[in-house]
């Protein structure tokens, strides 16, 4: 199974590595995929001050979390992004939050599932018919019937 990680997946899992996602992405089996884009790495470039203060960890060792909680996410390049897709999605999300198109996107080209903690994300897109998303409980539930 695709599943494409979110930008909130991965910080949820860095501010608590323990927590439900954070296993889910450090303990997967081989059965499920992750993937994200890039786009990705540059939020969490962007954000790391903030991680940084919220975890009170050091440079390094937030980098280290952050190597832990990404080591089974395989990254695509955002220029592999298919450009029609891309503008289906930025369509699709326009008054949810466009900032989510990459992800969006990869999900329609790898036919996989989007996996967010975004609750308006993830309901926008489902009022507009969007079916591939999954819940983190999906996910869990999935995973222990493996």
């Amino acid at each position: 199974m695709k599943i494409i990680v979110d930008t909130n997946i991965v910080f949820s899992a860095i501010l608590n590595v323990n927590s439900r996602i954070g296993r889910l992405l450090i303990q997967a089996p081989p059965s499920i995929a992750f993937y994200s884009c890039d786009f990705l790495v540059y939020e969490i470039r962007k954000h790391k001050d903030k991680l940084l203060k919220i975890t009170k960890l050091s440079k390094n060792e937030l980098w280290e979390l952050q190597q832990l909680v990404t080591q089974k996410i395989h990254f695509i390049n955002d220029d592999l992004l298919n450009d029609d897709l891309l503008d289906y999605a930025e369509n699709l999300l326009q008054d949810i939050d466009i900032d989510d198109a990459p992800f969006v996107t990869l999900a329609m080209q790898l036919e996989g599932k989007l996996w967010t903690g975004d609750k308006k994300l993830s309901e926008g897109l489902a009022k507009k018919g969007f079916q591939n998303l999954i819940s983190t409980e999906k996910l869990l539930e999935l995973m222990n019937e493996l």
